[in-house]
């Protein structure tokens, strides 16, 4: 009996030392949680026993229970490396489109070869799917998704609007419209450009040459012109009091100002057609904020100032909002477009929500998913699978889903890692009483081993 007794504290003092070597040895294991064995006497016991005098067999190992307190935060320069500081595990898929889920607070990821987000082990982060604003569409774990993050920012957009505020200097000198010439600046007052995209993503250079006419009826300080060209070739303008003249050098003009005249472009005259911006006394702008000026066309495709193969039937609208005329330089106060073409990735950014946003070379951002967190009513109960990684099992109870930040679940920290929480302190004094404890049993064990020959050797 009493060498029964020795053995199961031999056994219980090797399987402490087992599991505080295992939390030394993983003192530097981001997301390890440490382990702490757990032991319970034991006593056997009948109805024909006498209680008073019985003494228990020993000693056995209950469980060896993870410690899931919070560990530390390393701060990275890796932008995707993630640390939840608070309750819940990221969720990993062995595969795209599994539900062989695995949980961890190990928040080293990185991109695979296809752009998925992954760990070491090459398990794939999941996220739930979110919309243009980057609200999530669901919060169920059945619809997490392996997170992917594209290197372009998808098709390119077209310019439809140009939206330009500025000053116009009323005390510029009046010009003849009928001489303007893009390539000759004493033609004209002031200009401006913008970078503005076809169908096919390719930047074209817009610019907006004011000037301020003279001469027949053209006079008038409220009345300016402004004159578009994309590359260096002109484009023509439709709207309610535009202006054309012919651009070959004749010095004659072919239209008059006119509230309710239209232009055209006469193919193969060269002209350049003139939008109207009238001011009244206090400097104002008369017209409807914002004032649209739609260029009937570009250009078709080979012909015109568009790259062949791209839409040749495209339009821009050039919206004055609120410009000025006031006796001060000019100015543009604000200039943008609407059009993009295809970006590149530049930066990855993930919130402490577990929002992941991407951004490209374009200027766009693009919210991609939102990291998705776990939560157990037993995490004790989980079961180890290696690789810092736990699954869900009947002593855990279901994994409850979640967004970061909200309810019991922590919020994300990016550029950071959780390390683990052993503290290797304790468990180097632990090591040293586990190494006693074995050291007393096995001398209980010796001495029963000599009270044995004692017996064996009476005679």
């Amino acid at each position: 009996m009493s060498f029964n007794i020795a053995l199961s504290g031999i056994s219980a003092a090797q399987k402490d030392l087992n599991t505080t070597a295992n939390n030394i040895a993983n003192v530097n294991t981001v997301g390890f949680k440490e382990s702490r064995a757990e032991f319970a006497d034991v006593y056997a016991n009948s109805i024909f026993s006498n209680g008073k005098t019985a003494v228990g067999g020993g000693v056995s190992t209950s469980q060896v229970a993870q410690q899931f307190h919070q560990g530390s935060l390393q701060f990275t320069s890796n932008s995707l490396d993630m640390a939840i500081s608070g309750g819940g595990f990221f969720v990993t898929s062995s595969g795209v489109g599994t539900q062989d889920l695995s949980y961890t607070r190990a928040g080293a990821f990185k991109v695979d070869s296809d752009n998925y987000m992954v760990d070491a082990a090459g398990n794939f982060l999941q996220g739930f799917p979110v919309d243009d604003e980057g609200n999530s569409t669901s919060v169920s774990l059945t619809t997490t998704k392996p997170i992917q993050i594209p290197d372009t920012a998808g098709s390119p957009v077209k310019t439809g609007v140009v939206e330009l505020q500025m000053n116009l200097n009323v005390g510029e000198d009046a010009l003849d419209p009928s001489a303007f010439d893009p390539d000759n600046s004493d033609t004209y007052n002031n200009s401006t450009s913008v970078t503005i995209y076809d169908s096919l993503g390719e930047s074209h250079i817009m610019t907006t040459y004011f000037v301020k006419p003279t001469g027949g009826s053209y006079t008038g300080e409220s009345n300016w012109l402004a004159f578009y060209a994309v590359d260096g070739e002109p484009v023509s303008v439709e709207t309610p009091g535009s202006y054309q003249i012919d651009a070959d050098g004749d010095g004659v003009g072919d239209g008059t100002l006119s509230e309710t005249a239209t232009a055209t472009n006469p193919s193969g005259t060269g002209a350049w057609n003139g939008a109207v911006i009238s001011f009244n006394n206090v400097g104002s702008y008369t017209g409807t904020n914002p004032s649209p000026i739609t260029t009937v066309t570009l250009g078709t495709p080979g012909a015109g100032v568009l790259d062949p193969g791209s839409d040749g039937t495209q339009t821009l609208e050039v919206r004055f909002d609120n410009p000025t005329q006031y006796a001060s330089p000019f100015e543009v106060t604000a200039l943008s477009q609407d059009g993009i073409t295809v970006g590149r990735l530049t930066n990855v950014g993930i919130g402490s929500d577990g929002l992941i946003t991407a951004s490209y070379s374009n200027g766009s951002t693009v919210p991609l998913a939102r990291v998705a967190l776990v939560r157990f009513a037993n995490e004790q109960g989980l079961t180890q699978v290696g690789n810092t990684s736990w699954k869900a099992s009947l002593d855990s109870g279901e994994a409850l889903a979640g967004e970061a930040n909200s309810g019991t679940f922590g919020s994300i920290q990016s550029s950071a890692l959780e390390q683990s929480n052993v503290d290797l302190t304790t468990e180097l004094v632990d090591l040293i009483t586990a190494q006693r404890n074995f050291q007393a049993n096995s001398r209980t064990l010796e001495v029963n081993n000599t009270l044995n020959q004692t017996v064996l050797q009476i005679r």
